[in-house]
Parts: structure tokens; C-alpha cells; sequence
């Protein structure tokens, strides 16, 4: 059984940072990609981030390209997004998510496990 628990996110200003965890038990994840959603009040979830299995391919959203990095930690079956600059549309509860396969990917669908998210806030 895999389980994913997202942490690191809160209430932050125009133009600060938040940097969101999100732990991984049950089968270790050295050799599948990971993501990073989310979803905004009234709408549909959307593909952020993605890393692939060796941590050298990544993968942005052009909304949030140069401003977000996801990195990863396999040694503490962790993966992190690091978050710039942040504006008020980023605003969303974010997820975490697991392949079981390693390449990179943008699709929902192809994400077989989820995390229950962590709400980030960005005031104006």
C-alpha cells in the first residue's frame, strides 16, 4: 500500500515562498516519477510539476516555469516543491502524486496514487 502525505502548506504574501514536502511509505518510489497538482475553488485539477525517476528530468506548467522548483530526495522518500514568487492565482490546495512507471508526465490519469493535499494561500 502506498501513501502519500503532503505538508509545508499556508498563508503567504504576494511575492513569497513556500516550500511543500510530501512523504512517501509503503513501497519505496526510487524508480517511478512524481508530481505536483492542484486545484483552485471551482476548478478543475491541474498538472504543476513532474520529476522523473533519476531527479534529471523535470517538467513545469508554463504558469509556474521559473518560479517553482520540484526536486526530490529518495533517501527520505521525499519529494518537494519549492515555490517562488508566488501570486494569488496560485492559490489552490495542492497535490502530490505517484506514477509506477519513471518518466515524466502532465496527464491526471496517468498518476496511479494521490495525496489528500495542502491548501496554499497567496494574499493580495
Amino acid at each position: 500500500q502506498v501513501q502519500l502525505v503532503e505538508s509545508g502548506g499556508g498563508l503567504v504574501q504576494t511575492g513569497g515562498s513556500l516550500r511543500l514536502s510530501c512523504a512517501a511509505s509503503g513501497r519505496t518510489f526510487s524508480r517511478e516519477a512524481m508530481g505536483w497538482f492542484r486545484q483552485a475553488p471551482g476548478k478543475e485539477r491541474e498538472f504543476v510539476a513532474s520529476i522523473d525517476w533519476s531527479a534529471v528530468i523535470t517538467y513545469y506548467a508554463d504558469s509556474v516555469k521559473g518560479r517553482f522548483t520540484i526536486s526530490r530526495d529518495d533517501a527520505k522518500n521525499t519529494v518537494y516543491l519549492q515555490m517562488n514568487s508566488l501570486k494569488p492565482e496560485d492559490t489552490a490546495v495542492y497535490y502530490c502524486a505517484r506514477r509506477t512507471v519513471p518518466s515524466v508526465e502532465s496527464s491526471i490519469s496517468k498518476y496511479d496514487y494521490w495525496g489528500p493535499g495542502t491548501q496554499v494561500t497567496v494574499s493580495s
